[in-house]
């Protein structure tokens, strides 16, 4: 049945995102169950009913993804239970105490590590970032510098590889194989990261004023209770040679899966020598993860429910129609302002259509920038995940005091990675 002869389809768009604004932001709801009740709404107004097998059948239109997520959480509360996170931090810190720009260049990777591995920014901000944050104080930076630098290192860890889910979920809208992205997504990411940290940290470490150096110690000391050995990198082993493996010897290297992979892997750390309960481990990993989880369900039924309605081919010939000269700057605002209610949503709703609207350039390097500008989503208000959970394991209680230092990186993101897919093809050409 047509959604016209109940709604007109530009209606019935503003109708299902307005009921999830609504939701999300009033009744403050969770966006995945916003989500999920805009896309029955939408359903609704269309004339379908409650058509539960679209439902349920959007609800899993995620599941690999999910599946990877909530594999390589468990793997990230693995080597983090085992002590190895804190090891390595202490070890580097002290190693590059004395050298600021390295010690920018440690703190950045660090962050951005549970992002790669399980496409969450939330992950890097709650880990790693959570491990940092009283060491960055101690040395004498801000509460907002230090939670900008750990929120913005945490989205560019969310969006490089192994792990991207905006990209697959981009690349599941037009029936892109995740293959090729690995050197586009370390374009997109790498040089930022650099930028953002040497910009918000770089001048306060160079300075060595107001170290805490009797802290600063202590928390070193705290964090080198299981001592650095060669044993506590054994998953991080086996995760290397399984997807290694794979990548060098296509048909000849068994071909398990990332989900398999990552429980291996995990597996591989009750070998390290420190007790480690994995129950607890997984109970943990997942708990943290459902989040996540929740709103690439609620995604996945809004977008059911959008294709089924014909709201989502609307919104494609819309994006087609956009004149070339204003395609660029829509991209650089309404995604990441659409990422206020969720990056992956906006990567779906409105990152699919554009890729087809940039049809003439390489569409690996469109999607890649186009994933790395949703993930500033994670900075917008009243949402802004990634600077709300930033704030918090800094102690700092005015996120938007931290909003405002991502400012400068923000932008910069933007225009990257417009510059990205202005430049598409000679990039592509470069990069193969």
């Amino acid at each position: 049945m047509d959604a016209s002869w109940f709604w007109p389809e530009g209606a019935l768009a503003l109708l299902m995102v307005g009921a999830f604004a609504f939701g999300a932001f009033k009744l403050k709801l969770p966006i995945s169950i916003a989500m999920s009740l805009a896309a029955v709404l939408g359903a609704l107004a269309g004339g379908f009913g409650v058509p539960l097998r679209h439902l349920v059948e959007g609800m899993f239109g995620y599941i690999d993804t999910i599946l990877i997520i909530a594999c390589a959480m468990i793997f990230m509360k693995t080597v983090q239970h085992i002590g190895l996170l804190d090891a390595l931090a202490a070890w580097g810190i002290r190693r590059f105490r004395a050298v600021p720009l390295m010690l920018c260049v440690l703190v950045t990777f660090l962050v951005m590590l549970p992002g790669m591995l399980t496409g969450s920014s939330t992950a890097g901000c709650l880990t790693t970032g959570a491990l940092v944050a009283p060491v960055l104080l101690r040395l004498g930076v801000s509460k907002t510098r230090a939670a900008a630098a750990i929120a913005m290192a945490a989205i560019y860890g969310m969006i490089a590889p192994p792990i991207d889910i905006p990209v697959m979920i981009i690349g599941g809208g037009i029936d892109m194989p995740y293959v090729g992205f690995a050197l586009p997504l370390l374009l997109a990411t790498i040089p930022l990261a650099l930028f953002s940290s040497l910009w918000l940290l770089y001048p306060v470490l160079r300075k060595d004023g107001d170290v805490d150096a009797a802290g600063l110690e202590a928390e070193l000391r705290r964090m080198e209770r299981t001592p650095l050995s060669p044993r506590l990198f054994l998953p991080f082993g086996v995760l290397l040679v399984l997807m290694g493996g794979e990548q060098l010897f296509p048909g000849r290297f068994p071909s398990l899966g990332m989900p398999l992979q990552f429980l291996l892997a995990s597996a591989a750390g009750l070998l390290s020598g420190v007790r480690c309960n994995p129950l607890e481990v997984a109970t943990e990993a997942v708990r943290d993860a459902l989040p996540v989880l929740g709103i690439l369900m609620g995604v996945g039924m809004f977008i059911q429910v959008m294709t089924l309605t014909g709201v989502r081919g609307f919104v494609v010939v819309s994006a087609l129609a956009i004149p070339a000269w204003l395609l660029y700057a829509s991209i650089a605002t309404t995604i990441p302002l659409f990422g206020a209610v969720s990056a992956f949503g906006a990567a779906s709703v409105l990152g699919v259509p554009f890729v087809l609207a940039l049809l003439g350039k390489d569409q690996i390097l469109v999607a890649s920038a186009l994933a790395l500008i949703s993930g500033l989503g994670d900075l917008m208000p009243p949402t802004a995940l990634a600077g709300i959970f930033a704030a918090q394991v800094t102690g700092e209680e005015d996120y938007f005091a931290v909003l405002r230092h991502c400012v400068v990186p923000g932008v910069a993101t933007a225009l990257w990675g417009i510059g990205m897919i202005v430049w598409a093809n000679p990039l592509a050409a470069l990069l193969r």
